[in-house]
Parts: structure tokens; sequence; C-alpha cells
């Protein structure tokens, strides 16, 4: 007797396709069959998946393409204080420039001539990264005063508190401010725990 069915008074059976074989046995050969075949079903349909997702990628990568000499916006992602944003209440990325393109390398990337305050970052970037010229001041972050890191982030400042609410959570009150950041607009304002907001940023707090 193996020890599981000692143990529980019954036989042990293996999770491969229980909806498909119901009460049935499978032991021994049609057992190892059943998983291989269940291996390969998933196999199959991930290789489906990853082709897909390919073909999406390869039709976005073939719109964005330019020329040397073009003008082109650079993402960066804006953190707040150390820490990037979450998933929820994340600020847009922003994109400045524009930038003069030098040179094509390889199929999806291109070298940038970037200016002195920008000598820590690497100059060739996925096409991914760039945005065609054109001017909208809504969209553009002015990168000289901003300190852009290698990884194209930069720290956002928080300019005012414009609400409050308190969320409660598992049966606790959890005080919550609503956060208007620099170079944003108020429909960009995300809700920040208000004792964080209190430690980092004790001046937004002063009467």
């Amino acid at each position: 007797m193996a020890p599981f069915e000692a143990l529980y008074g019954k036989c042990c059976r293996s999770p491969v396709c229980w909806d498909e074989v119901g009460e049935q046995r499978l032991m021994g050969p049609e057992l190892v069959q059943s998983t291989n075949e269940a291996i390969q079903k998933i196999r199959s349909r991930m290789h489906t998946a990853q082709s897909r997702q390919k073909s999406y990628a390869d039709v976005r990568r073939k719109d964005l393409e330019f020329e040397i000499g073009d003008k082109v916006f650079l993402k960066v992602a804006p953190m707040k204080g150390v820490l990037r944003f979450e998933r929820r209440g994340k600020l847009s990325p922003r994109f400045v420039g524009p930038f003069e393109i030098l040179e094509r390398i390889g199929p999806v990337a291109y070298r940038l001539a970037l200016p002195p305050s920008l000598s820590t970052v690497h100059d060739v970037f996925h096409v991914s990264m760039l945005r065609k010229y054109v001017p909208d001041s809504s969209h553009v972050v002015d990168y000289e005063p901003l300190e852009i890191d290698e990884n194209l982030s930069y720290v956002e400042q928080p300019v005012e508190i414009l609400a409050r609410e308190v969320k409660t959570l598992r049966n606790k009150e959890i005080p919550l401010v609503k956060v208007l950041w620099r170079n944003h607009r108020i429909e960009e304002a995300t809700w920040e725990r208000e004792d964080v907001m209190r430690s980092r940023y004790p001046e937004l707090f002063e009467e």
C-alpha cells in the first residue's frame, strides 16, 4: 500500500486531465501518454499566443520608422521620491526634446544627438522610446530643469493637496490625499497615503 493511500484511505490520482477522464483510472503508460498530450497541448497554445504577440509587435514596429535628420521626442518616466509609481495612480510618461536622429542602429534602434546635460544617458534607443516630433506642450517636459538619470527616469515633486478621503481596508481606516504633481495636469493627480506624504513632504501640510 502506498503512503498516500494509507494516510488518506484512497489512491492518489494524477491531476492531469481530471475533467477529461472523470473517475477512470490512468495506470502506467496511459498516465504517461495523457501527461505528454497535455504538455503538447499547452506548448501549442503558448506558441500560438507568442506568435500572435510577435505579429502585433511587428505591425507596430513597422509603423515607427524614422530617417536620419528627423527630430523625435524621447520618453522619460516620472518617479515619486526614490520609488517608481505603482500601477494604480501612475503618472503618464513624459516626452522630452526634440532630439535629432544621427544614425539608425539595426531595424528597431536609433542613435540620438543628446545635449551635455544628458551625458550619462546612453544615446541609442529602441523605437518604442521615441515619438515623432509634433509640438504639443501638454505632453512634453523641458529636460533642462530635470535631473534625468541613466535609466531615463527623473524625480517628480508634489505641488498641492487637492482633496482628502478615508478608505476602509480590512476594518482599518487609511487617510488618503489627492496630490497634484509638478508638470502634470489636474486630471493626472494621484491618491496617496497621507502618512507617507506627510513624512516625505511636510511642507505640503503647512497652513
